[in-house]
């Protein structure tokens, strides 16, 4: 029996591995992409919409709204984005066709309208700061309960982080919404640097997008490179780890978490703690699912849906 796709809204900061996640939801059976919000991160806010504008139009979904977020963390501004990891435009440098422009309304505003539009069956995926979510929350305080459920790419709860020795950079960049977020009570799934670092793509996988044949597949080999340089400059081996493609292979189902550890979790605010995400012994803090373990093919699935996008053409 054919089940429907699940309405799914992604909220994003779309750098290189936000945009192999996307071109992983374009062919995604499991759920439908029905809006995507964008916040500062990788890029600006704004250069995150034109960044996936531009990859929804060369998919051929320039039918999925996408509206500009938030531009400053909570507490503080923008730090500047992450330009040598992800590259001047967050991209990998790589130019790409320009596509629809966002709506007026705020990613935050967008993100309330689905919930309505879709109660109890909207499926939330954030790659990105929380930063939006936590605006929708004070729009609409019952969004825990009128979504069913979110997952969030971020943390790292028993191993160092990314940008600090103790903070990963989606919750290091506002770490006051991230907060927010994890107490509001959404029926949330956590995967973070816990599980991300351990599965990855490399130069083979580059090499296969590039020469595929579709322009999407061309413009994220390249960005893939770019993104496996750099973490070859800093120790990594000639491999990039897949943070926003794997927690989107989790959200829709089609990469099983084979280990999720129910915690209550914090995030610090002081000092050289700021943005760690800790396990708390605290009945007033809920619990979350932390992903620790996921299925060891999940490359390899990620890998076979991203090959398998075709842009879309109208009826």
């Amino acid at each position: 029996m054919n089940t429907a796709p699940v309405p799914l809204y992604l909220d994003c900061d779309t750098g290189v591995d936000d945009a192999l996640a996307l071109a992983y939801l374009f062919n995604a059976p499991a759920a439908e992409l029905v809006g995507v919000g964008t916040v500062f991160g990788n890029v600006t806010s704004a250069q995150g919409a034109a960044n996936t504008a531009a990859l929804l139009g060369m998919a051929g979904r320039s039918d999925v709204p996408v509206a500009v977020g938030a531009h400053d963390p909570i507490a503080g501004t923008f730090g500047g984005g992450a330009r040598h990891v992800h590259g001047h435009n967050g991209v990998g440098g790589v130019d790409l066709p320009p596509g629809h422009r966002p709506g007026a309304e705020s990613a935050a505003e967008m993100l309330v309208r689905l919930a309505h539009e879709h109660p109890h069956t909207l499926h939330v995926l954030t790659t990105a700061p929380l930063t939006n979510i936590a605006e929708a929350l004070r729009i609409e305080p019952d969004l825990p309960a009128l979504v069913a459920n979110l997952t969030v790419m971020g943390g790292a709860v028993w191993v160092p982080g990314n940008v600090t020795p103790v903070a990963e950079a989606n919750v290091a960049n506002d770490p006051e919404a991230a907060r927010i977020v994890l107490r509001a009570g959404f029926r949330t799934l956590l995967v973070p640097l816990d599980v991300t670092l351990r599965h990855h793509f490399d130069d083979t996988d580059a090499d296969l997008f590039t020469h595929a044949g579709p322009p999407l597949h061309a413009a994220l080999g390249q960005m893939l490179r770019h993104y496996i340089g750099f973490y070859e400059s800093i120790g990594f081996g000639r491999r990039a780890p897949l943070h926003d493609p794997l927690a989107a292979a989790i959200a829709v189902g089609e990469v099983a978490a084979t280990q999720v550890r129910g915690t209550a979790l914090d995030v610090l605010l002081e000092a050289e703690d700021r943005g760690r995400t800790v396990a708390v012994d605290d009945p007033g803090v809920p619990r979350v699912g932390v992903v620790v373990e996921a299925d060891p093919a999940a490359a390899a699935a990620i890998r076979e849906r991203i090959m398998a996008t075709a842009p879309r053409t109208a009826a």
